[in-house]
């Protein structure tokens, strides 16, 4: 039986993964007697649909909307995103602030108010060296119903390299055979909306970020780039985490999930 202070936590994955890149934090975080979500957003983890069937960022981002609107009456939420999911969880703290005690990103993609959110790929790509940038991933030719567009398939170089070079080799195996291409929706029309995230809203939900120090996909620079951003937000570092946070220092990013947890009623 959960105890009167457990929270339900509502776990977001990155590009290309799925609600199983959890397992490890789902284990520990209902272990200490707290409730857990972890999704699969739209073509993405065990979700039925094809890349190219999720026609908008808003689609791909149905799952995660849906359960955060489905929450009972007065219970508040803890959204947690890793990577891109970052950019979903802004979208559930615009649609429904009222539901939601805090949100903690995880090396993740935090946009900012009065900014559209493209400007966070934008940002990585432009501070990115462009020499073995995305090593021996995959563009994959899509179509849906914006029109043609490309989907990226995560590399085992790459994954190995730049996303869990410090997680157990089994974890990246894991990945290696559950990696699905991603839709990053860089042209959607929400992307480039400058007004779609306000102070009222998305700027009222308590932030958090957690810093990968070790992350090789996204640098610390980057990281603290997005919180200079959003001034008012919280911030937590784990020493020797990988991209792959949740794999490679899963009792460490427990710890936080829960003290930002208790702090944040």
């Amino acid at each position: 039986m959960q105890s009167s202070s457990s929270k339900h936590f509502v776990l977001v994955h990155g590009l290309a993964h799925g609600a199983w890149c959890w397992y490890k934090v789902v284990t520990e975080l209902r272990s200490a007697g707290h409730r857990v979500t972890a999704l699969d957003l739209a073509a993405s983890g065990v979700h039925p649909a094809q890349v190219d069937e999720v026609g908008s960022f808003e689609e791909y981002s149905r799952p995660l909307l849906d359960a955060v609107a489905a929450a009972p009456e007065g219970e508040r939420l803890v959204l947690v995103g890793h990577s891109h999911g970052g950019l979903s969880l802004a979208l559930a703290m615009e649609r429904f602030p009222d539901k939601i005690t805090a949100a903690v990103f995880v090396a993740a993609a935090m946009p900012c108010v009065g900014k559209h959110m493209g400007v966070i790929p934008e940002e990585f790509m432009r501070r990115a060296p462009l020499e073995g940038l995305l090593m021996d991933c995959e563009m994959v030719a899509i179509k849906n119903s914006q029109g043609a567009g490309v989907a990226l398939h995560l590399g085992p170089n790459f994954l190995a390299h730049k996303c869990y070079q410090q997680s157990p080799a089994e974890n990246l195996a894991l990945a290696n055979m559950l990696v699905r291409p991603g839709n990053q929706f860089i042209d959607d029309p929400m992307m480039k909306d400058s007004s779609l995230l306000t102070s009222g809203n998305y700027g009222s939900v308590k932030k958090v970020y957690v810093i990968a120090k070790d992350d090789k996909s996204s640098t610390e620079d980057m990281q603290r780039w997005m919180v200079a951003m959003s001034p008012s937000t919280d911030v937590e570092e784990i020493a020797g985490a990988d991209h792959a946070v949740m794999n490679s220092r899963p009792r460490e990013l427990c710890d936080i999930l829960i003290k930002i947890a208790n702090k944040y009623e």
